[in-house]
């Protein structure tokens, strides 16, 4: 059974890419800048330039679908500020930087317009700092 997620344990690894398969990529990215030293030819340039490719590819595949992950989240918080906030704090809703959104969604509904006030009037920046206010928190299962 999966563990609740909470602020110590809400950051996703999949063993098998996190792990493995990086650990496949960078191994045969230093023994191919290895080979390309201690034999300099095309023969060996080539593969350590292959391996470095696959290094940027494997950094790619994770990086990209993240960062469409940021942006659906961003929408998904900014309607729920709109559904949640008082209205006093409803056209300050444009102040929250991406971060912030990111890191309000572990927020409870109930918690969420007291922390939004309080993030932005103490204009805290950093996700962690954030996520480390959460009282109760609203798990994210569906990340990338």
């Amino acid at each position: 059974m999966a563990e609740v997620q909470s602020f110590q344990r809400h950051s996703r690894y999949v063993p098998g890419y996190h792990y493995v398969l990086s650990g496949i990529f960078l191994v045969n990215l230093v023994y191919r800048i290895i080979m390309a030293i201690r034999y300099p030819a095309v023969a060996t340039a080539v593969p350590a330039l292959t391996a470095f490719g696959l290094v940027l590819a494997f950094w790619y595949m994770r990086a990209f679908p993240v960062r469409v992950q940021d942006r659906v989240i961003r929408l998904e918080e900014q309607l729920r500020m709109q559904r949640l906030l008082p209205d006093d704090l409803k056209p300050r809703i444009g102040e929250f930087t991406p971060g912030q959104l990111i890191a309000l969604r572990f927020a409870s509904d109930a918690e969420l317009p007291a922390l939004a006030r309080r993030v932005l009037d103490e204009k805290i920046i950093l996700k962690r700092d954030i996520k480390a206010l959460i009282q109760t928190w609203r798990p994210d299962e569906l990340r990338a």
